[in-house]
Parts: structure tokens; sequence; C-alpha cells
């Protein structure tokens, strides 16, 4: 049976409003402790020190941190895997701690778990932020967006090796091929053999002897791209959805980085939105009020909908019509949530002649006057709204 997740504030022993240098200085602490030259061969102390990884990974990355205080461990777009929950401490390796967080310790690497080395450097393409505005009928059925993207794109002289002619590369000369060079500094636990990227290669042991003319040796250059974007049903304003390998091109042949698309709602004219619920406000006239009867409504899928009026309604009521409004997020919950229609009553502000003695025949009629348990409940209504 899998071991439940711990909440990454409790991992780090910080509060929720901890700001982002706390939350450095509480991974820093938990970090050395269990630091794998400290502890040789210490399987729990490893694993410590991965959860702390995971957790200082979310909570540093303001992005991260919104959709982790927003979802939790399930958030439907924490990553490319879709949630949290996919980055798990028992998934991470140490090799990757090591080249993610060594700014931590004073801009060195570790030297890795056991002494190991992390290897030669495959880089990543940076990742892109686009914002998309989508209306509640897109958000409802859920919708395909094409962007053409300005980004990174291999190049096409080289594609992507960097050199003028095929894999023209050889052995680094200050690293040796190994893609890390080693450092020797004081610390609070005495010597310590620390490891960080090779300079002159930048990780990956090799070096160009004759750079792509188009490119320069990077592998990449500037192009366009158009890019498919499937957005959910469900979703809501400031939610992101990542589209994993969609970003700038990684040199060399790299990974490429991500892209995330920043979620805006357009204002509807017949709704407003809570949560997955919509809200339609109907005007109801007099007569129908009065004496009941049936109105039509609009749906969010553009249909109409009849609904029936009680004689003698009150401004003031509200009818909930259930799975009538918009979908869970996939991946977030399930079913779709209501239809809330507020009734309120027209009063005309100008009358005719004839209208103003049709209505001064029920001006002392003691039944068009209300009663007590009709205003208390009006007053009710009130200070619930005030509430």
């Amino acid at each position: 049976m899998a071991q439940q997740k711990r909440d990454y504030y409790e991992v780090l022993g910080v509060a929720k409003g901890a700001t982002e240098d706390e939350i450095k200085k509480a991974y820093r602490k938990i970090a050395i402790k269990y630091h794998p030259d400290r502890n040789p061969g210490d399987k729990k102390a490893e694993e410590m020190f991965k959860e702390a990884a995971e957790a200082y990974d979310v909570l540093h990355d303001p992005q991260k941190r919104q959709q982790y205080d927003q979802f939790g461990f399930n958030s439907p777009f924490g990553g490319a895997g879709g949630g949290f929950s996919d980055f798990g401490a028992t998934s991470m390796n140490m090799d990757d701690i090591f080249s993610m967080f060594g700014d931590i310790f004073g801009g060195h690497g570790f030297s890795g778990f056991g002494g190991g080395s992390r290897g030669r450097q495959q880089h990543r393409g940076t990742d892109l932020r686009l914002k998309v505005k989508l209306t509640l009928e897109e958000i409802n059925k859920g919708v395909t967006k094409k962007f053409k993207v300005r980004k990174d794109v291999t190049c096409s002289h080289c594609h992507g090796l960097g050199s003028e002619s095929g894999d023209d590369r050889e052995q680094c000369p200050t690293c040796h091929g190994s893609g890390v060079i080693s450092h020797t500094t004081q610390s609070i636990f005495g010597m310590m053999q620390t490891q960080g990227v090779c300079p002159t290669c930048q990780g990956e042991g090799t070096i160009i002897k004759n750079k792509c003319h188009e490119c320069g040796g990077t592998g990449i250059t500037k192009g366009e791209e158009v890019v498919e974007i499937n957005i959910p049903a469900g979703v809501a304003e400031g939610m992101v959805v990542n589209v994993p390998g969609k970003g700038n091109a990684g040199q060399h042949k790299g990974i490429n980085g991500d892209i995330q698309v920043f979620i805006e709602e357009v204002p509807n004219e017949s709704f407003l939105r809570d949560g997955n619920d919509l809200i339609y406000n109907l005007l109801l006239d007099v007569p129908t009020a009065a004496l009941g009867g049936e109105v039509e409504i609009p749906t969010i899928e553009g249909s109409k909908l009849r609904i029936k009026i009680e004689n003698g309604t009150q401004p003031g009521k509200t009818l909930r019509l259930r799975g009538k409004g918009l979908p869970a997020v996939q991946g977030y919950g399930s079913g779709r949530g209501d239809l809330v229609v507020n009734i309120s009553v027209y009063i005309p502000k100008t009358l005719s002649r004839e209208e103003k003695e049709m209505l001064q025949q029920f001006k002392d009629s003691d039944n068009f006057k209300g009663d007590k348990q009709t205003k208390d409940s009006i007053f009710q209504r009130f200070k619930n709204y005030f509430n």
C-alpha cells in the first residue's frame, strides 16, 4: 500500500503564508541534515532528502504553489502527468535534485549520492507562456485553440547538432568528457567535495570543432510553429494548462520546454459564474409574479428552457435547476454544477392614467399590503444577503 504523502508545508516546517526566502532557508536546513554525504547508505535519510526537494520544487515556484494551494496533490495542471502526485518523491532521482537545486548551496552542485557523478548535461528548452480568453460556452464544452508561436526551433541546417559537418565533436579538455568539474570547499561539516557543470562544454562532455554558421553551434534558431492546444471543459479564470514539449527547443537536440496556457474568462451577458454553478437573473412582470405561469430562460448550451412560476412568487426567490451548470474540470471532481435562477419583479417607473386607476383599486386592499410573515421573510433574505 502506497504511503500517504505529507503536506508540502509540513515537510518544510513552514506556514502557508511563508515567504520565498523562508521556504528557501527551511529547505536548505533540511537538505543539509539529510544530505547523502552526511548519511551514506541511509535509505531513510535519502527519502527525507527527496521529500524535501519535492516540496521545495513546488513551493518555491509561484505558479506551482498557487495550483497546489488551490487543488492540493490532485492539481489538474500541476505537470505533464496531470497532477503533483505524479512528481512523487520516489520518482525523483538524486541526479535530478542535484542539478535542479544546486544553487541552494552557494552555486555548487552536490557530489551525488554515494559520491557518484551527475553525468553529462542534457539541455532543456525554456517554457513559453500564453494567455487565452474563453467564453463560458467554450468552457462548457472544452475547445481546441490554434496559436502561431514564435519560439526556438531545431536548426534546419545542422539538424540540431550544432556542427557544420555532421557530429563534429571532440572531448572537452576541461572536464575530460565527464561534463562536470569538482570543487573542494570548506563547510560546517569540514571539507566537502562538490561538483558543478563544466563551464567550457556546459555539461555536455564534448565541444564542437566547427560550429554551424546558421545557429552558431547552439543547434537552435528562431522560428514559428502553429500549435494546437486542447483546453478541457470546466476550466476557470486563473487556471494554467500545461502543454508538455511544445515550448522552446533545447540546445543540441535537448528536451523541449513546455507551453503554459493561462486561462481568462470573457464576461457573459446572460450568466454569472460561481464555481461550477451558473447564475441567471430573471426579471418577471407583476402579473406573472402574482398569477404564475411559464417563462423561457436560456441555457449555456444555447437552447431555451421553460420553467414554471408559482403564483405569488416573491422577489428574491431562487430556483435551482440541477445539473444545468458547468462541468467539473477533467481530473478534478465529477458531474455538473447547477443553474441558479434569481427572480426579481419589474416595477415600472412611469404609468399611464389608466394604469394608475387600475392600481389605485388595489391600493387599499389588505391582500396587496402583505402580511407580517411575508415581510419577515423578505427582511430575512436581506439579512442573509448582507451576511
